[in-house]
């Protein structure tokens, strides 16, 4: 596919998922970490005028504060708000949703024209050669587009539009078992010159060796967590670090965000209806790195780290690896929940032909996986990319932690082995899953 069709589709997912916010909600922030919704308006074509038309074309802006105030996002602390990564100038009232319209457009403009230009300035600029600045723009587009949805499902209802597609899958799933790993190598990142484009954090290619262990077969389920949270475990200190329990107490869950209890019995909030909660209940539970965790222990486990799931995902008993779980074919339909496909998680287990060589299911698809994997730089790391240097570095803090696969809102451009997703371990907003290892015996 050519850049321009590239941009062409992102863009029009783009506004398709903005249409989902009604006009007059557009200013409000239904997740208090995160700026509102016209930030994300302005920001897309700022990030890409940025980096593609002022930064490698060396283009003079024609909107200077537009280019300023949409340029980067917010990542505040979970437990101390006030402090933040790349906290801009915050102005006290954001432009009209119009004019951001004309901005953004003009901006989309100035990229198709400018496709051809960027390769000619290869010999000179890292970010021109094989086009990475373009894929960079889109695959941050991408990126956004699951971040807004996530934001997009703690709007109110009344300030969202429903699609008249929407529908839920029912089914059992497949009933978990424990797959024994045995011990082995895992590649984790990738060498610089194998990708046409990679984050910074994706490089340099790290092996590692990895001690056997057991995984179960599919992730947890809403039906299993309901097991945790109705047998009253999940109120239970012992099960929490004292960090995770003062951040439940602060927030006063009693189960995961989104589930309600109401005539004795749960309800659970999809991105735009309540449904009953047993009619979700094989899809896998959405939590914080924090529930997955206590879950874990309250279950006598634990999570993967990074390297563990390469090796359950990547892995083959032959002692080869694979590049997707279930072999070398690009990632289509088949092997699993995610391109946007439907509105929501399916059943645990439903794509059999996505499943790795040991025969563990959805490792990528049907939402991220949580790692108890800290997000660090691999040995000699480099933040390459210029204008852009604390993209990863911002946040090897100690406090964010890797994820690793896909959800049913994360583009097939983004399933590749290196790619790697980062949140704060109590941040419970992201369509993020888990499952439990054991010791092998």
């Amino acid at each position: 596919m050519s850049f321009r069709d590239r941009f062409t589709t992102a863009w029009r997912r783009t506004d398709m998922l903005f249409g989902l916010v009604a006009r007059d909600a557009m200013q409000s922030r239904p997740i208090a970490l995160r700026h509102p919704f016209i930030f994300y308006v302005g920001h897309l074509p700022a990030f890409a005028w940025n980096h593609i038309c002022r930064g490698v074309l060396q283009r003079p802006s024609f909107d200077p504060r537009f280019d300023e105030i949409f340029d980067r996002g917010i990542d505040p602390d979970v437990d101390d708000p006030s402090r933040c990564h790349a906290h801009p100038d915050v102005p006290e009232r954001w432009p009209a949703l119009d004019d951001v319209i004309v901005y953004r457009d003009r901006v989309r403009s100035a990229i198709v024209e400018s496709l051809g230009d960027v390769a000619a300035h290869a010999p000179t600029s890292l970010m021109a050669e094989h086009n990475r600045v373009l894929s960079m723009a889109i695959e941050h587009e991408l990126m956004h587009q699951e971040t807004l949805l996530y934001i997009v499902q703690q709007l109110h209802p009344d300030q969202k539009l429903r699609p008249p597609d929407v529908a839920y899958p029912s089914g059992n799933g497949v009933w978990p078992r424990s797959v024994v790993i045995p011990e082995g190598k895992a590649t984790l990142g990738a060498s610089f010159g194998d990708l046409d484009f990679g984050w910074d954090n994706e490089f340099p290619l790290t092996r590692v060796e990895v001690p056997a262990f057991v995984i179960d077969s599919t992730p947890v389920t809403n039906e299993q967590f309901r097991y945790f949270v109705d047998s009253g475990a999940y109120d239970q200190p012992a099960f929490w670090s004292e960090a995770d329990w003062a951040w439940k107490t602060r927030m006063g869950l009693s189960a995961p965000l989104g589930w309600t209890r109401q005539d004795g019995a749960w309800l659970y909030r999809t991105l735009f209806d309540v449904i009953p909660l047993s009619d979700a209940g094989a899809w896998p539970v959405y939590v914080s790195l924090a529930e997955a965790q206590a879950y874990a222990r309250w279950s006598g486990a634990r999570l993967p780290t990074e390297a563990e799931f390469h090796r359950a995902a990547f892995g083959d008993p032959d002692g080869d690896e694979r590049a997707f779980p279930w072999g070398d074919e690009r990632p289509t339909s088949r092997h699993g929940n995610f391109d946007f496909t439907r509105w929501s998680p399916d059943p645990v287990g439903s794509h059999p032909d996505g499943a790795s060589a040991w025969g563990v299911h959805e490792l990528v698809g049907n939402g991220w996986e949580w790692t108890e994997s800290l997000f660090e730089p691999f040995p000699g790391f480099d933040a390459y990319i210029p204008g852009y240097p604390g993209y990863s570095a911002d946040f090897f803090d100690g406090k964010h932690y890797v994820l690793k696969g896909a959800s049913w809102a994360t583009a097939s451009d983004l399933i590749r082995p290196s790619f790697r997703n980062w949140y704060q371990a109590r941040y419970p907003y992201v369509f993020a899953k888990f499952r439990c290892v054991r010791p092998a015996i």
